[in-house]
């Protein structure tokens, strides 16, 4: 093989790999993105801004009604802090979170933990929560 046509397809396989890996890092920036902006509704107690993030089918399936969003509105998030965070198998990132909750009428705090599960869409070319926003009253 001629040296030049060597160095042609290096530079190819370069510009590919290059390519992929800036795919991948615009990826994870919209990734980070999301989660912060999710991130901020839910410490803000913004849980209708917070469904936004929401996949559309989940959210379809289980619409949030009236009773969910006054039931929301019945705590005060006092922390929210990401503990972990790994990728499955399938490409879904899994952060594992530690909130602090505060119940308005008792003024009693505790500290609940749950999993978020984002999903990329690769057409809208943006993350969505899958699962719906946590159960803070999970046994209750």
């Amino acid at each position: 093989m001629p040296i030049s046509l060597r160095w042609v397809l290096l530079v190819v396989l370069a510009i590919a790999t290059f390519g992929v890996q800036a795919a991948g890092g615009r990826q994870r920036a919209k990734l980070e993105q999301a989660q912060n902006a999710y991130a901020a509704a839910i410490r803000w107690g913004d849980f209708e801004g917070a469904w936004t993030f929401v996949e559309p089918a989940y959210a379809t399936e289980h619409p949030m009604g009236e009773f969910e969003l006054r039931r929301y509105e019945q705590i005060q998030v006092s922390g929210y802090r990401d503990l972990s965070s790994l990728v499955e198998p399938d490409e879904v990132v899994v952060r594992l979170i530690e909130v602090r909750v505060i119940n308005r009428h008792t003024q009693a705090e505790r500290t609940v933990r749950y999993r978020e599960r984002w999903r990329w869409d690769a057409e809208g070319k943006r993350w969505w929560l899958v699962g719906g926003l946590p159960d803070f009253w999970e046994g209750e």
